[in-house]
């Protein structure tokens, strides 16, 4: 299959822990996440501000503290979009475990992929919620390509969230 790119520009959502409010274009802090591993950088975020509350629901529950959710300005050129793929549940699945357990996340695959083909981000749906969207930028420049749109505002789960 032909995995085809196209350009993405919008205003997305992005929680964070408070103490890194003052820069919402940082990459991810962990280690290891969905789309990244071995020293790979990945931000991620959503086109909903409830998406976001969704994304980083077991994230919170594991560690609480006190969060902010930022409004990103993205504006990327080559974006692939596994909405639109075969079986976009692909990227959707509990990988946590399957690492727990020493097997390498099956959504690397699809994240290494991407970045190999010089992709600068994905598009997928939310493993809870499959009508959300969730990103994961690659490949961006603080400030140009991906840069505040407003500023970082207390968060606190809701009801999805």
């Amino acid at each position: 299959m032909a995995i085809t790119l196209a350009p993405f520009a919008g205003i997305v959502w992005r929680i964070l822990d408070a103490r890194l409010a003052h820069d919402p274009c940082a990459a991810a802090r962990a280690p290891e996440g969905r789309f990244h591993h071995s020293g790979q950088r990945a931000l991620y975020a959503s086109l909903t501000a409830a998406g976001a509350g969704v994304a980083i629901a077991r994230y919170v529950r594991e560690n609480p503290g006190p969060r902010v959710i930022a409004p990103l300005h993205v504006d990327l050129a080559r974006v692939r979009d596994l909405r639109a793929e075969p079986a976009p549940e692909r990227a959707s699945v509990v990988w946590q475990e399957l690492r727990a357990s020493g097997a390498p996340s099956p959504t690397w695959a699809l994240s290494d992929a991407a970045r190999d083909l010089g992709t600068q981000a994905m598009l997928y749906p939310s493993r809870s919620r499959p009508d959300l969207t969730h990103i994961v930028v690659f490949d961006w420049i603080a400030g140009l390509t991906v840069r505040p749109a407003g500023p970082a505002r207390p968060w606190h789960p809701g009801p999805d969230g």
